[in-house]
């Protein structure tokens, strides 16, 4: 059985609890370090045959060659017509709401023109190539695929190169079914660090992508932080998070389902639940007691709400949403009467649940809106993965002659303001000219 640690707001040591349960070390150590910078030298150096290596060592298989690692688009459209109907037509409706949630993200091009005759704009283009990485070591997530794929596809991005491990050369048909229905250009079967380091700077095989994005163990996010500059990355995860706010008039067995729909994830996932009425945290603490057995990942769980878990008593409503911004959720839930009410004073959260029906589960599969979300409280700042993050912006500019002159007396003086002369005299050059296509010799 698990035990949930309980912390009220009114205890006089309620800040440094909730501190060190938040508290999450998500940097790898020293031999982590070293072990991934090792087979980014070495990936970097011999190419293919270091990832024919690495993929006999770690994945237990041996390729004949680099080539027997891609796997082709026709083995994508075979899994489709393999998996089972039901499987099949729950890829269709999820794919079908994501794609249409993100069609309402994509960012468009836009400019104005200023009196003088001056053009300002920004330029919005996809990313030319990116790198989706899918695990596929104690579990394979069809959903990952779905929620990464398809806001690139919708963004326009030009090529989508999947990688996934494939543990003892075996191919989960389900992934390979979701990555054929996103639209996925290429396939490789590899994982690892290695496969993040042949995405960043590519193999003979593997090209380089211009961003990677998709979760992975350890090893994979200290990969993907390590060829940050090189590429892109969406973001280095922790352990999945919910946050349950309730007013105590939801089904407890409800709310305690929820607090496990995440602590299954691992050891390390957090479950909190934030409340107002303490007899309520007292009906899902049983309720907890109740239905734990009855959980295929009963261990799983019982060590995630244990380790990370909690049940929080707030004052009132007021006090619960001040606790919930400070602790900056991935997932929130607001099972209360009214959410709408209060879902405005909601600072901070990468998804927020609205109502007693809303399950989180649901956004993690098929609601719509994007399951890649901010953890270890950089929901602060970050936000959840999305079209956007596979477009790029350049600004546009383009000084009319009169327009020229204007901006050429502003610029002068900032730039001699800070010693740059050239700065300067390249826009008095614009502005003392007689006409735009001839420029005066200075």
């Amino acid at each position: 059985m698990s035990t949930m640690r309980r912390l009220s707001t009114t205890d006089p040591d309620f800040d440094a609890g909730l501190d060190g349960l938040l508290a999450w070390d998500s940097v790898s150590d020293d031999r982590v370090q070293q072990t991934v910078a090792d087979i980014i030298r070495d990936l970097r150096t011999r190419g293919d045959a270091a990832l024919l290596d690495y993929t006999t060592r770690f994945d237990r298989w041996t390729p004949a060659c680099a080539a027997d690692l891609e796997i082709p688009r026709a083995r994508l459209e075979t899994a489709w017509g393999r998996i089972p109907t039901a499987q099949r037509e729950a890829l269709e409706t999820a794919t079908a709401r994501i794609r249409a949630y993100a069609e309402h993200q994509r960012l468009e091009s836009w400019s104005y023109t200023e009196a003088d005759g001056t053009l300002l704009g920004q330029q919005v283009t996809p990313l030319d190539r990116v790198g989706l990485y899918v695990p596929g070591g104690k579990a394979a997530y069809p959903s990952s695929v779905l929620m990464n794929a398809i806001p690139a596809k919708v963004a326009g991005v030009g090529e989508l190169v999947m990688v996934v491990p494939t543990p003892d050369g075996e191919l989960n048909e389900l992934v390979l079914a979701a990555a054929h229905i996103a639209g996925t250009d290429r396939a490789f079967a590899v994982g690892g660090a290695q496969a993040v380091a042949a995405l960043a700077f590519g193999t003979e095989t593997i090209p380089g992508v211009d961003k990677i994005v998709g979760p992975g163990n350890i090893y994979v996010a200290t990969a993907k932080r390590a060829v940050f500059g090189q590429v892109g990355i969406d973001m280095v995860a922790g352990p999945s998070e919910i946050l349950v706010v309730c007013d105590g008039k939801t089904d407890p067995d409800w709310i305690a389902m929820d607090l496990f729909s995440q602590a299954e994830h691992d050891e390390d996932a957090q479950s909190i639940l934030l409340s107002w009425d303490g007899a309520f945290l007292d009906r899902v603490a049983a309720s907890i007691q109740r239905l734990l057995p009855s959980m295929e990942r009963e261990t799983i769980i019982a060590t995630a709400l244990r380790g990370r878990g909690a049940m929080i008593q707030a004052r009132d409503l007021d006090d619960a949403i001040a606790v919930a911004n400070r602790i900056a959720p991935e997932h929130l839930e607001l099972s209360v009467e009214d959410p709408q009410a209060i879902v405005g004073r909601i600072r901070h959260a990468g998804a927020i649940f609205m109502g007693r029906y809303t399950a989180e589960a649901v956004g993690d599969y098929c609601a719509g809106p994007n399951h890649v979300l901010p953890t270890s409280r950089t929901a602060r700042f970050s936000s959840p993965l999305g079209v956007y993050d596979f477009q790029k912006r350049s600004s546009l500019i383009m000084a009319s002659a009169a327009g020229a002159a204007q901006l050429a007396e502003t610029a002068s003086v900032l730039a001699r303001g800070e010693g740059l002369t050239a700065h300067a005299r390249s826009a008095e050059f614009r502005g003392d000219a007689q006409s735009p296509a001839e420029p005066s010799v200075s």
